[in-house]
């Protein structure tokens, strides 16, 4: 992670883990060292989303896996039609009102209304070197988890 607060969370919560600060865009880490690489919510706020999954593959060894859990789409279209009118209308309103940083509620909504859709998250892994793009959706598409195979 990039954000030392994170990076203190983590560390009080597993202090037997070593944690390492660094940009998605350029791991501080060899070529192939890790079996599985993950990102959960953050995979969006990166400067260049393919970017990062590049620099995932690089440090990935043959056969190993990406995991990102992200937000996502709503599948069913009545649903989706309630979530994106909560995200964008009703959730900066309450953070107006609720939040010391209403910003950044903002930011979010935003941010998980311009991220793309399932499909396209895994037609771009595929674009960036990742071999047979999978997604599993969680309640109901709101977030999805994709993997992605580093090929040989």
């Amino acid at each position: 992670d990039f954000s030392d607060g994170m990076l203190q969370q983590g560390r009080k919560a597993r202090p037997y883990l070593k944690f390492v600060k660094g940009d998605a865009l350029k791991l501080p880490f060899g070529d192939n060292e890790f079996d599985v690489t993950t990102i959960s919510f953050g995979l969006r706020n990166t400067k260049d989303y393919e970017a990062a999954l590049r620099e995932a593959l690089r440090v990935t060894k043959v056969g190993g896996r990406m995991v990102i859990v992200e937000f996502s789409t709503p599948t069913f279209p009545l649903f989706r039609k309630i979530y994106m009118n909560y995200l964008m209308r009703s959730l900066p309103k309450i953070a107006r009102k609720t939040s010391s940083n209403p910003v950044a509620y903002e930011y979010l909504a935003e941010s998980i209304r311009a991220w793309p859709d399932q499909g396209e998250l895994a037609r771009k892994m595929s674009a960036n070197g990742w071999k047979d793009p999978t997604w599993t959706n969680l309640t109901g598409g709101v977030v999805a988890v994709h993997t992605g195979i580093k090929p040989s």
